[in-house]
């Protein structure tokens, strides 16, 4: 089955040839902003009501599933696990998520916390990070 997914819009990082593995609130190599298209900015209503986001966006200069489903984090001194259990952006379907501090909206900008993605990567999707309590984080 085909699948298919639009960018909604583009994140922008410092990061340019390698993001951190993992998203660090307190990253201070921002701005980390996710741009959206005009088309989807009234989307944004609300969205400043809520402390984090999940961030989801597409992996798109990933090297590509090998078909290995064991991966080896940088971490582990040569070590590995299953795929799943890691951050591996090569995988079979290379979409990212990350939860990140909604800093502030401008226009269809929003600024975050830190981020692990590249610069100018597809951004996929955007909702906010309620915990199975519903509460926020603080």
């Amino acid at each position: 089955m085909e699948i298919v997914y639009n960018s909604i819009g583009v994140i922008h990082t410092p990061y340019i040839d390698m993001a951190p593995f993992q998203a660090v609130e307190g990253d201070e190599n921002g701005p980390f902003v996710l741009e959206l298209d005009e088309r989807y900015a009234s989307g944004l209503k609300d969205l400043e009501k809520h402390k984090y986001v999940i961030v989801l966006f597409h992996i798109d200069r990933a090297r590509g599933y090998n078909g290995s489903n064991i991966a080896h984090p940088p971490g582990m001194n040569g070590g590995s696990t299953g795929l799943f259990a890691s951050r591996s952006p090569n995988r079979p379907n290379t979409i990212g998520m990350d939860v990140a501090r909604l800093l502030r909206i401008d226009g269809n900008r929003v600024y975050t916390s830190g981020l692990s993605v590249l610069d100018e990567t597809p951004l996929l999707d955007i909702k906010p990070y309620i915990n199975a309590d519903r509460k926020e984080l603080d």
